[in-house]
């Protein structure tokens, strides 16, 4: 216990958490901003189809997005560890490593994406109209998935860095580019749903501009270099890429879970899957903070791993851990007292509000036991041990693929129960993984 207390009463560490973590919030923050006004732009045109085209063609497109959003973790850690081991070189060959791959899989993916874009799209069931403006949109949404991925890329390479600052830039400039081009595109111009597709392209671009800008300007300040002749080496790349494979396939299976939720609510009614949607929105404001301090944890963790220092890595996670949990219980709080109205906010169909009244206490638990897998999350991405992350996921998917079978019975608050205990084996399960690894003395090799 006393441990814990040294670890807690550390204020540089503190200091070092927040500086991380309070550009990561604020980035995390203008995500929905973009959303909203991409709807309310879409709601202003003449025709339901519009806005309708423009959410089918943002759910579709963001398919391979977050599918590929290893390219963000996966460089952290690497950057990190080369950060805390104070090895320029192998900081300048991760950022390498990291754009020359978002490239590739921009190119690539965005080619493959196009033929099945008929049939993605087909499976919204979306009628004639609606179908052909979300393929138009797609159409030019794609010219910016390199883009997107790019700033992944990037995004990672400044968060292992340290330099929260510049990812808080980075999303800025995309964020505020692409809503200004909204703005000046559909109603001066008159561009309508292509419009709304273009500003999202130009702002990904500028992000991209300002990122490779700024990731020059870093570089500069670096000594050594990146050994191209080693890079044409799969010994090379294959610790990155075998990090980014296992994030992949842990982010499919967490995919998964989301989906069957969706499903498995959609089988209870449709004021069921309504609620549930709006329920789910507050585990999305949750991760707005949490998600930040998560950040804070692969950036210290990593740096704390590549300097050997078993000392600052205890510090970061007691640190996080505590704030976190402070956050948690402030979220739970919230949701307890203040549930009733977040709900209306959202809707005022008496029959969604009244499902969603009754499933507020699952809403209420939730922060404090997802908590504990955003900040592991954070832990096992900083030291690069994707594997173990994997394992983790695939055991709770397990649990929750069994759990969902024996509830069936229980209707809504039997899915309820299954999520929440979904996210609790997700935190259970990296935290003894982390232990064995502990027992090991392996966490700093």
């Amino acid at each position: 216990m006393t441990t814990f207390i040294e670890a807690w009463r550390h204020r540089p560490t503190h200091r070092q958490v927040w500086a991380l973590a309070t550009p990561m919030i604020l980035s995390n923050l203008t995500v929905p901003l973009v959303a909203l006004v991409d709807s309310t732009v879409a709601g202003h045109l003449p025709s339901t189809q519009d806005l309708g085209a423009v959410t089918v063609g943002s759910a579709v497109y963001a398919l391979p997005v977050w599918s590929l959003g290893f390219l963000r973790m996966g460089t952290t850690g690497f950057a990190a560890q080369a950060k805390g081991a104070n090895d320029a070189s192998a900081l300048r060959t991760v950022q390498a490593q990291a754009l020359l791959l978002a490239t590739v899989f921009g190119v690539l993916v965005g080619l493959l994406m196009v033929p099945l874009l008929p049939w993605l799209v087909g499976q919204m069931h979306s009628t004639p109209a609606m179908t052909w403006r979300a393929l138009g949109y797609l159409h030019v949404r794609l010219f910016g998935l390199p883009a997107a991925l790019l700033n992944y890329a990037l995004a990672g390479w400044f968060i292992g860095a340290q330099r929260a600052r510049t990812t808080l830039g980075l999303l800025l400039v995309t964020n505020v580019v692409n809503i200004a081009l909204n703005l000046l595109f559909v109603p001066v111009f008159g561009w309508g749903v292509p419009g709304i597709a273009w500003a999202s392209v130009a702002g990904e671009w500028c992000g991209v501009l300002y990122g490779m800008w700024r990731a020059r300007q870093l570089v500069r300040d670096l000594d050594g270099f990146v050994d191209w002749q080693a890079m044409r080496e799969w010994p090379h790349w294959r610790p990155l890429l075998m990090v980014n494979r296992d994030i992949f396939l842990r982010t499919l299976a967490l995919e998964g879970v989301f989906f069957s939720l969706s499903l498995l609510g959609a089988r209870l009614g449709d004021a069921t899957v309504a609620a549930n949607a709006l329920l789910l929105n507050g585990l999305m404001l949750t991760a707005f903070g949490l998600d930040g301090l998560a950040n804070a944890v692969e950036a210290l963790c990593g740096h704390a791993i590549g300097a050997r220092d078993h000392h600052a890595l205890r510090r970061a996670l007691v640190v996080a851990g505590g704030w976190s949990l402070i956050g948690s219980v402030c979220y739970a709080l919230f949701f307890g007292g203040a549930g009733h109205l977040f709900v209306n906010l959202q809707t005022n169909l008496p029959e969604v509000r009244d499902t969603a009244y009754r499933d507020l206490p699952w809403l209420t638990a939730l922060p404090v036991v997802a908590v504990w897998s955003y900040l592991l999350d954070g832990l096992f991405i900083g030291a690069t041990r994707a594997r173990e992350m994997r394992n983790g996921m695939f055991l709770s998917v397990i649990f929750f693929a069994l759990l969902a079978w024996l509830t069936r019975g229980l209707g809504n608050h039997g899915l309820w129960f299954t999520f929440l205990a979904f996210m609790a084996i997700r935190g259970l399960s990296l935290a003894w993984l982390g232990l064995r690894i502990r027992r090991r003395h392996a966490w700093i090799a």
